[in-house]
């Protein structure tokens, strides 16, 4: 993946008539002039990581990013409400509170998430953490650090579901790690971008071919992996029933029919 491909991922400074709020010291609470200085402060080492990244300059830009993800307000998260308990109680009782409390809890839920969520401009915050996560998500790219291309996709995506590069990158890492469970995520992602790119693109044809390609990969991992674990689990039995001079292979599983396997004791 060339510099010159990655600067697509570097977008123009953040649009400074939203509020916001700092991750750690400031109020939850700004006015929009100290909401401007947030983001101009966070597009400015941006910037900084931006050039650092186009010189190859990968510690840096690292560094250069996260300072400016540590700019901006952490993603809001909503309070429990009285909506989400109803969620986890019995389907008939459920039905009768909400009989009576539905509109009433909807509107409080509204008022009771966090400052962000309702006085500030979460939209642009959240789009500004994206960009940063993804942008250190390309840094460890560089550095073949796909575990942590991983997660900062993640946390990219948590702000914004339909970005088409964090998918991507971390579509492409996970086949890098290549296993079972790597390679089921990577599945999933591309499955996803098949809905968000449209079918003449290139894109679209890319992540068709390598989510055909990626099944049997994903197929073999699971058979290798499950060996792998009888294999650990046989090791320890063999280990506690050889004090009874018995060993795993006097019990033998066959399948059942029904998804199950059936034991029995041979001598």
């Amino acid at each position: 993946m060339s510099s010159q491909n990655e600067q697509s991922e570097f977008h123009p400074p953040f649009s400074n008539d939203s509020d916001s709020s700092t991750a750690n010291d400031t109020p939850q609470t700004l006015d929009e002039s100290q909401t401007m200085k947030l983001l101009e402060d966070a597009e400015e080492l941006k910037q900084e990581g931006n050039a650092h990244f186009r010189s190859g300059r990968w510690n840096e830009a690292i560094v250069a990013y996260k300072s400016a993800l540590g700019r901006l307000p952490k993603r809001p998260q909503k309070k429990r409400t009285p909506k989400d308990s109803i969620a986890e109680a019995d389907e008939g009782d459920r039905m009768d509170f909400r009989s009576q409390k539905t509109r009433e809890d909807d509107e409080r839920s509204k008022q009771e998430l966090d400052p962000e969520e309702t006085t500030l401009l979460p939209a642009e915050c959240a789009k500004a953490r994206s960009v940063l996560s993804a942008n250190i998500a390309a840094v460890h790219f560089k550095l073949d650090e796909h575990s942590e291309v991983v997660a900062a996709c993640t946390e990219a995506l948590q702000d914004d579901p339909g970005y088409i590069k964090a998918l991507q990158r971390r579509a492409a890492s996970n086949e890098v790690l290549d296993t079972w469970a790597s390679l089921t995520s990577a599945q999933e992602d591309y499955t996803k971008l098949l809905t968000l790119l449209t079918s003449e693109s290139v894109q679209y044809i890319d992540a068709r071919r390598k989510l055909a390609a990626i099944k049997p990969r994903a197929e073999a991992a699971q058979k290798k992996e499950t060996s792998e674990m009888f294999d650990k689990l046989k090791g320890i039995g063999n280990s506690i029933l050889g004090n009874f001079g018995l060993s795993t292979n006097n019990f033998q599983f066959t399948p059942n029919g029904q998804g199950g396997y059936s034991m029995q004791f041979v001598q």
